[in-house]
């Protein structure tokens, strides 16, 4: 796959366009690791110096990986997004619709936290009740009966944009798709302009001012959106557990962030599909 579509995402423009430590064996070794449960890359390069040296035996510094590594994102993000792609049916037109929080720095260093500041920020994760810095990783998945829902598409937005507006934009193109999202994409002119894609979208009902409960149909109808929505939580639950994708405390740079986040991504979708 490097050669035929990830090579392009990295052209280098200098001498060493051809590193001996080649991008295909970067990938590999961080991928594997972190199949291995290697947190971080310097986790990563301490296994693989130790347990697979031999291997790779152009395996540069560690300094000199991470640089690598922060180099290749762009690849490792293509990589991710088509291992998914080639794994999509279109066999099931449901949809479902939810972020995750990627965190950097909690509540109190949310204020001063700079890292990655081309993309993270200050945001609320109003599912877990917190603040923090980061970025927030949202999921377009495909929804599969009594099974955890099937890839489908990713977007890595700042912590502080609303899933509304991220929402809207993965669905901009979107015909013929009924999506289950949560209260926090209700819009009446969105919903009205996505009919007109056929594209149905259903959410919970929120409670208007001055009610205190909703009717017994309405907290029916809710219930069952919900329901039917519950599957998403319980991927990004499968997501955390398997590859800790939600503790980016050691990531330094916006190239490193993306790497850690489609790295991870790339993982889940070896476990998921094999």
């Amino acid at each position: 796959m490097y050669s035929t579509i990830l090579a392009q995402e990295v052209q280098r423009l200098s001498n060493n366009c051809r590193p001996k430590f080649t991008d295909e064996e970067a990938i590999t070794c961080y991928l594997f690791a972190l199949l291995e449960q290697k947190q971080n890359v310097k986790s990563v390069h301490g296994f693989i110096c130790e347990y697979w040296g031999e291997w790779f035996p152009n395996l540069p510094s560690y300094a000199q990986f991470t640089k690598q590594i922060n180099f290749l994102a762009p690849a490792i993000e293509m990589f991710a997004k088509n291992l998914i792609y080639r794994n999509f049916k279109a066999d099931n037109m449901e949809f479902l619709l939810d972020s995750m929080p990627i965190v950097i720095a909690n509540a109190k260093r949310s204020r001063t936290a700079r890292v990655a500041h081309e993309l993270c920020d200050k945001g609320y994760c109003a599912s877990k009740n917190m603040y923090f810095y980061g970025v927030k990783l949202h999921g377009l998945l495909q929804a599969q009966s009594h099974k955890l829902p099937k890839m489908h598409a990713f977007r890595v937005e700042p912590a502080s944009r609303s899933d509304l507006t991220v929402g809207k934009e993965l669905l901009q193109t979107a015909e013929n798709l009924t999506v289950y999202a949560d209260k926090a994409y209700i819009d009446a002119t969105w919903r009205e302009e996505l009919s007109q894609q056929n594209v149905r979208l259903l959410t919970p009902i929120k409670l208007k001012k001055g009610e205190k409960a909703l009717n017994a149909a309405d907290a029916l109808w809710s219930r069952a959106v919900s329901s039917v929505r519950q599957p998403i939580e319980s991927f990004f639950a499968w997501l955390q557990d398997k590859t800790q994708i939600q503790r980016a405390s050691k990531v330094r740079s916006e190239s490193g962030l993306i790497a850690f986040i489609f790295a991870r991504i790339a993982v889940a979708a070896i476990l998921f599909f094999n």
